[in-house]
């Protein structure tokens, strides 16, 4: 598969080294010479030093054998420009990054399709939905939806006061700590499904005598109706429920975050320029306050009251502060922390020191991109760095592998666990003996690089 990328900036770089490991023929396009010759050491890639939005540029780059064309310069108006072009001269499919969210309505949808752009991605968009999702719960650290959220998959930390983890002995809040998945599923029911285990560095494929321990971050799968389970069982029934929060920054990233976020929820935005601060008050909702100071200067916070502050979330441009400041939060009490981290060196860096949910634009972005490289009908793919592993729906074909047999005679590859489905409108978990039926839509938890190999089961 031929791919070509327009723009060497933190998306495109990203995206190059991701397909670059997948053997994908990529080619990346960008005017700044220095960024390419930096890229052409690491990366086993091809580069072109040319304007993506030149003609002869694009043809120069293959663009009429392209199966993908990304757009994802800094330049919004430049990416709509060179996806349209890329389309007209042969690629077959086009995406192109864009920072108007006006684009993204429904009713615009068919405008850029007659242009030749296939898909639009806004990363701040996305970004802003995945931390409203996780902010809704304060003991939760990560939570992806699924069918308007009948269907869940959510990460919780492991707390235990107890140094030990025989079953005899373990904390009295935490219900799972100490226990086998094969206790825990005959005690409890089959509420839920654990998926699989963060423990340290290492992703655990999780089986019947596996035990759960304190500091795990454990991934569940579960409907609606299992999440109060989950945080009962987890020790985690005295956190608050999320009601005041506050937003270190006042990037675009802050302000589809404050619409994304529920209407009951009483926020505070903190931006240290008095310039932006008055721009912040026509672009953000009335229920909203804007502050004018440091949001890492701890009076400022102590000001504002930590005391009623269930949610912290740092979104400025500098991941060193954002962490740092999120660890400030967690040692004044704030049960949910929510850090921007765009370097991925600093992502065990941030689990180590307790960050609550860690959150990576490019890293979303290319999750959106690379569900358009799988063989089969996939509508949402999550890539998790912290924890080498991916998250998919997949959209059951008829006549696909996966509906020959019932889950535990299938060949499903190691490292694979699906965890739940949707069938006409109805969400439920999946088990050994489930058979997958076509337009099912099934939710998959991949460690580590199986996605492609499951992604042939569902084509």
């Amino acid at each position: 598969m031929k791919i070509i990328i327009a723009g060497a900036g933190a998306v495109g770089t990203h995206l190059a080294r991701l397909l670059s490991n997948d053997n994908m023929n990529v080619v990346l396009m960008d005017e700044d010479v220095e960024k390419l010759v930096r890229l052409n050491s690491t990366l086993d890639i091809m580069t072109l030093p040319k304007p993506p939005s030149s003609i002869e540029a694009l043809k120069d780059a293959g663009v009429k054998d392209a199966d993908l064309f990304i757009a994802v310069t800094p330049n919004e108006s430049e990416n709509l420009t060179c996806a349209s072009l890329a389309k007209q001269l042969g690629a077959k499919k086009t995406v192109a990054r864009v920072d108007n969210y006006e684009y993204m309505k429904s009713e615009n949808r068919k405008l850029f399709t007659q242009s030749g752009i296939d898909s639009l991605i806004y990363p701040e968009l996305l970004a802003a939905k995945d931390i409203a999702a996780s902010a809704r719960y304060s003991w939760v650290r990560q939570l992806w939806e699924f069918d308007e959220g009948d269907l869940v998959m959510l990460s919780v930390k492991m707390h235990d006061s107890t140094p030990l983890y025989d079953k005899e002995i373990r904390n009295e809040n935490n219900m799972l700590v100490g226990r086998t998945l094969k206790e825990i599923g005959i005690t409890y029911g089959h509420h839920f499904h654990v998926v699989a285990i963060r423990r340290g560095t290492e992703t655990v494929v999780p089986y019947g005598e596996e035990k759960i321990l304190p500091r795990d971050l454990v991934f569940f799968m579960t409907t609606r109706e299992g999440i109060d389970q989950i945080r009962h069982l987890s020790g985690k029934d005295s956190y608050p429920h999320v009601k005041h929060g506050v937003i270190i920054g006042g990037g675009k990233l802050s302000v589809r975050t404050d619409w994304a976020l529920p209407e009951d929820l009483t926020l505070k935005i903190i931006e240290p320029s008095h310039d932006r601060c008055l721009q912040l008050g026509g672009l953000t909702r009335s229920r909203t306050l804007i502050i004018n100071g440091e949001g890492y200067d701890m009076d400022v916070l102590a000001d504002e009251g930590f005391n009623n502050l269930e949610a912290f979330i740092a979104l400025s441009n500098n991941d060193e502060e954002n962490i740092l400041a999120c660890v400030a939060a967690r040692r004044k009490g704030v049960r949910k922390t929510i850090a921007q981290v765009e370097n991925l060196g600093y992502f065990d860096m941030a689990t180590d020191l307790d960050v609550g949910t860690i959150i990576n634009k490019k890293m979303i972005a290319a999750s959106h991109i690379y569900q358009m490289l799988l063989k089969s009908d996939v509508d949402n793919v999550k890539m998790l760095s912290f924890a080498d592993a991916d998250v998919a729906e997949f959209v059951v074909k008829p006549n696909s592998k996966v509906t020959k047999k019932p889950i535990m005679e299938l060949d499903i590859p190691y490292g694979v666990n699906l965890g739940g489905m949707i069938r006409d409108g109805k969400s439920m978990l999946i088990g050994g003996k489930t058979q997958i039926q076509a337009g099912d839509k099934v939710v998959a938890f991949c460690i580590g690089n199986t996605l492609k190999k499951l992604d042939k089961l569902f084509k």
